[in-house]
């Protein structure tokens, strides 16, 4: 992430928003042998989020899915508390960046203006940004959702995502996040060239779509951070799954935050780190990791 610039967005410019995906000429060697092609690559631009006329945050983004990120990212760095406290959002492009300009109720933008005299600026990276000690622990409320999950339906969910991310399969370079339903249906898989956009991207989408994140599980393709456990409880899920490692700041976390986390869910295995009762699995202890 880059500091955001004190002045609010341009006015749109001439210039055109960058498609996801790049073709470059390259050379390729494999094999001993070497030859001329084409290759893929995602793309990646700085997309600065700006609120009432002030600049919050840059970040650098897969330039798709841009209102749903810009919803998740306000919902999950607690700026907004609902969807309708956005009043108006208006994407500008300018130069090789984009802006994503939100109108937000007066109540809010007082708060983020109170906010700003305390914090350089939040980022998608969790603590990056924060100058302070005493904000760490500025965490979201416990999460309230009581929906329980199927561990052998999370297993196939996780399946099914590793197989339905184009962006990734023609580039390798993105994240992936989606929201798994009570029923094991999959919805508003969203991807980036960083886990938390990806994960801010999904939370928007599911909050425009009017579904709630309480009554499924949240599924990513990363490691389980901090700052994504932390991400995932502000947005109201109860179940975090991830295809990588957890940090021990993240189980102790989740487990602060009534979050139910889940990593190292691959094939048919995975690990429970926190509030397992969530997790419907034959032999898994109703009391095991909370």
């Amino acid at each position: 992430m880059r500091p955001a610039s004190p002045s609010p967005c341009p006015s749109p410019g001439e210039d055109e928003a960058l498609a996801p995906v790049a073709s470059v000429a390259v050379r390729r060697w494999q094999d001993g042998q070497s030859g001329e092609g084409v290759d893929w690559v995602c793309e990646e631009q700085p997309v600065s989020l700006e609120y009432n006329g002030i600049a919050y945050a840059v970040m650098m983004a897969t330039p798709t899915a841009l209102e749903d990120f810009a919803l998740g990212f306000s919902l999950t760095e607690g700026i907004v508390g609902a969807p309708e406290e956005i009043l108006d959002t208006e994407l500008r492009t300018h130069g090789r960046g984009l802006c994503v300009a939100m109108h937000i109720t007066a109540r809010r933008a007082a708060a983020l203006r109170e906010r700003r005299r305390t914090l350089a600026g939040r980022t998608g990276c969790g603590l990056c940004g924060v100058d302070s000690l005493a904000h760490f622990d500025q965490m979201p409320a416990p999460v309230g959702a009581t929906q329980r999950i199927d561990a052998t339906v999370l297993a196939q969910a996780m399946q099914t995502m590793a197989r339905t991310q184009p962006l990734r399969e023609l580039t390798g370079a993105t994240h992936a996040a989606v929201w798994m339903a009570g029923d094991g249906s999959l919805h508003a898989l969203r991807e980036d060239v960083g886990r938390h956009n990806a994960l801010d991207k999904t939370v928007g989408a599911l909050r425009h779509a009017g579904l709630d994140p309480a009554e499924g599980a949240l599924l990513v393709t990363s490691r389980a951070s901090y700052e994504m456990v932390q991400k995932a409880a502000a947005a109201g899920a109860g179940v975090l799954a991830a295809v990588s490692a957890p940090t021990a700041l993240a189980i102790r976390t989740a487990q602060a935050l009534n979050l139910t986390l889940v990593a190292f869910a691959r094939g048919q295995r995975h690990v429970v780190y926190s509030h397992a009762w969530r997790l419907q699995a034959p032999g898994l202890a109703e009391g095991a990791c909370e």
